[in-house]
């Protein structure tokens, strides 16, 4: 049970096109794709910024949790995903320690990767996203 890095900070937005521009245009940042995640009603784009990552969640409605979060917060910081190694062992863990997750197992979610996320009233105000590679995806 480790936690290896910030795997990525995300971002809401109506869509990636400003932060598009802004991004790789203006900073020089590398677009690395997009994915999306039907279960969650998103389309994610991903920019690389050295070991870690920018996200940009694009809703694909505005009934989906990404949707909803814009229309209740505006654009704006969405969550820090956590990259960690035993993911069922540190979802034990917290389980056990009283922490509220938003889910009761780890879903899969851009990328093929295995995720579950801490409630922002357990993690000081911010969503995390504790998030594990799949043996052999990347």
């Amino acid at each position: 049970m480790k936690v290896k890095r910030i795997a990525h900070v995300a971002i809401a937005q109506e869509g990636p096109k400003a932060a598009h521009t802004l991004l790789t245009e203006l900073l020089g940042i590398p677009y690395m794709g997009n994915d999306r995640v039907d279960r969650e009603g998103v389309d994610t784009h991903f920019f690389e910024v050295g070991e870690s990552a920018l996200e940009i969640l694009e809703p694909l409605g505005a009934d989906t949790p990404v949707g909803k979060y814009l229309a209740k917060r505006g654009p704006g910081l969405h969550h820090i995903a956590l990259e960690v190694e035993g993911l069922d062992a540190f979802v034990a863990h917290l389980k056990a320690a009283g922490i509220r997750l938003l889910s009761d197992e780890p879903t899969l979610g851009a990328h093929g990767k295995r995720i579950i996320f801490i409630h922002p009233k357990s993690a000081g105000g911010v969503l995390l996203e504790l998030c594990e590679e799949v043996e052999g995806r990347k």
